[in-house]
């Protein structure tokens, strides 16, 4: 019950401050430190008194040498019973107890807490952003900063809290019982601390420096990794093995150079710290005798002086480890900051409406896109659907087909014109109901490494098991889905498929994709060679289902196959983002332009068309 009621003190999945988290390092920290303030301050209380006590427990030590030599034995704990209690209080109640606080709030509550709700509100921030985000970065990468980034911003934050007691308490403290027993003492102590401050602030801004550095790397060996296992089959398929760990060799061999650049800094520091400390030691152990042989202190100030510095000594090492910490952390913090604080490109308006479809028309007026290059890949397209129209694009490689249809997606915003869907801007409606509007079925199919059932019901998450059940029927996915199983046991609607659906064939991925957009049935369909992956007699079988889906929708069809032609109301000719040719098969040959002559070099060579 205590755990549990640590475990729930920061809620993991409140929501974030703000649309976007800043970019800068220390309004980064801030930005989350401030939603779990009330923990973080209970950890600064604790943290002062548990570092009190421990100071405290060395003036018992130099009290108790003090009335063991000035009082005699036989009355010592009758005369002193009161104060001896008092310790023994401190030392094993209190004592316990708020270290016992300590691990509660950074085991139960800080650590896994604020950790999982930093990667929660980093993660449903970078699903927003647009697809050219994902494209222009290694998937590893991007997931590895996002796991990174909190474990690092929490291990920082709470190493700071921990250090920040320790060092101003045993220093602030430790001079003070000095001063009690002999000013002198103090001495050794304030210049051990101005050496070390000079040397921490030498050697850690170069840690931090080497540090992000060091992430940058470890982020691309990742990503570099990752990308391999990704496309594992295409490594085997071009027998690249060899390639490929060099790909990882390289990845690896500049991870490990920036890492040991980083452990030089560290090193030089160790021994710095390591001979300032053998010099405290010395210097006050020495100074405290020589004190006690001028009748100066007593035997119990050099026992108190001697466990002060040893403790400090110890101290000072692990301040030296954390404050590195600290940095290297910090360093690994503004590593993914790289990725995490990126602005979102694509973004809805501010109380976005959502999209409302009554019949479907779609109308590209003047639309002008480009990736970034001179040329623009869309130039001036002006397009009109009429609700319920089934349309196919044709074009050469390049002609724009694909970013026509992202546009339409709004997976990339139009640098110039708008789109409309029944008159609505695609720009001004939310995002989440434009895409829900729209079922899209793709040549290369790529599934979610999870089960069948639950990649299906990605199209339509209220489906019933019955509606389930009869889109699986209509794709004809019912042929395979009772037969597959993975390596848990899993059977059917249950099984697996692999990361991008790699269990299954091309065909029945295809087939799993139509049943989806089946069980979605927006009013407008997009398809991009929905059928490529079929075989002829599995073709032939679903395409009744497929008339029977494209039944008062309207259909943009991106088109290869001379079956998807021909089953198009209209054909668009594209050609360097331009609309060239509009108009039906027969139409468009008699023209005899570019779509004649795509005609001509896609089935003279194959099936001997005159």
């Amino acid at each position: 019950m205590l755990y549990r009621r640590f475990e729930q003190l920061i809620d993991i999945f409140r929501d974030a401050p703000s649309e976007a988290p800043p970019s800068g390092v220390w309004a980064f920290y801030f930005y989350y430190l401030r939603q779990v303030w009330p923990s973080f301050l209970a950890l600064l209380v604790v943290g002062l008194i548990a570092s009190l006590i421990e100071v405290a427990m060395f003036s018992f030590l130099s009290r108790i040498i003090d009335l063991a030599q000035g009082t005699p034995s036989a009355s010592i704990f009758s005369e002193h019973s009161g104060e001896l209690i008092w310790m023994l209080v401190v030392v094993l109640l209190l004592r316990p107890l708020f270290f016992g606080l300590h691990d509660l709030l950074v085991h139960q509550a800080i650590n896994p807490g604020m950790t999982s709700m930093i990667r929660w509100q980093n993660h449903s921030y970078v699903l927003k952003q647009s697809l050219n985000f994902f494209q222009s970065d290694f998937a590893g990468r991007i997931a590895q900063r996002i796991m990174q980034t909190g474990n690092s911003l929490r291990d920082s934050a709470v190493q700071a809290v921990d250090a920040l007691w320790h060092v101003l308490i045993y220093a602030i403290t430790s001079l003070v019982l000095f001063a009690e027993a002999d000013w002198r003492l103090m001495l050794p102590l304030v210049v051990w601390i101005v050496c070390f401050i000079a040397a921490l602030a030498y050697f850690v801004p170069r840690v931090k420096a080497r540090s992000v550095v060091s992430s940058d790397a470890r982020s691309k060996l990742m990503g570099r990794i990752v990308d391999g296992y990704t496309n594992i089959a295409t490594l085997k398929l071009f027998a690249h093995t060899d390639h490929e760990q060099q790909y990882a060799r390289e990845a690896i061999s500049e991870q490990t150079e920036k890492t040991q650049l980083a452990s030089r800094v560290i090193t030089s520091m160790d021994v710095v710290i390591t001979t300032l400390n053998g010099l405290l030691v010395v210097g006050t152990t020495g100074l405290a005798l020589w004190l006690w042989s001028q009748s100066l202190i007593t035997v119990g100030a050099i026992a108190l002086a001697t466990g002060l510095v040893i403790r400090i000594v110890n101290m000072s090492g692990w301040i030296m480890w954390v404050v590195n910490g600290i940095f290297e952390n910090i360093g690994m913090v503004q590593d993914g900051l790289q990725t995490i604080a990126q602005p979102v490109t694509v973004t809805d308006r501010p109380a976005a409406p959502a999209l409302k479809v009554t019949q479907g028309a779609v109308r590209f007026e003047n639309v002008r896109f480009h990736y970034g290059e001179a040329r623009n890949v869309i130039e001036g397209l002006n397009l009109a659907i009429r609700p319920g129209e089934k349309i196919g694009l044709i074009g050469p490689s390049g002609a724009g087909k694909s970013t026509l249809v992202n546009l339409l997606l709004r997976l990339y915003d139009v640098q110039g014109g708008q789109i409309l869907i029944d008159d609505q801007d695609i720009a001004q409606v939310s995002q989440a109901s434009l895409r829900a509007q729209i079922g899209m079925i793709t040549q290369d199919t790529s599934l979610l490494h999870r089960s069948i059932r639950e990649n299906l019901l990605y199209g339509r998450p209220d489906a019933t098991d019955a509606q389930l059940q009869e889109a699986v029927r209509r794709a004809r996915a019912d042929e395979f889905i009772p037969h597959l199983s993975d390596a848990q046991g899993r059977t059917g609607l249950d099984a697996h498929v692999g990361e991008r659906g790699v269990k299954l064939s091309g065909g029945q991925r295809q087939r799993i994709a139509i049943a989806r957009v089946l069980l979605k049935n927006a009013p407008i369909l997009i398809m991009d060679e929905a059928t490529s992956a079929l075989d002829s007699e599995v073709e032939a079988a679903i395409q009744e289902s497929l008339e029977t889906l494209m039944q008062g929708k309207t259909v943009i069809a991106i088109a290869h196959r001379l079956s998807t032609i021909a089953r198009m109301d209209r054909l668009v000719v594209l050609d360097k983002g331009r609309v060239v040719e509009v108009g039906s098969h027969t139409e468009l040959l008699e023209q005899r332009g570019l779509y004649a002559r795509l005609w001509q070099h896609q089935t003279g060579g194959f099936v001997g068309v005159d």
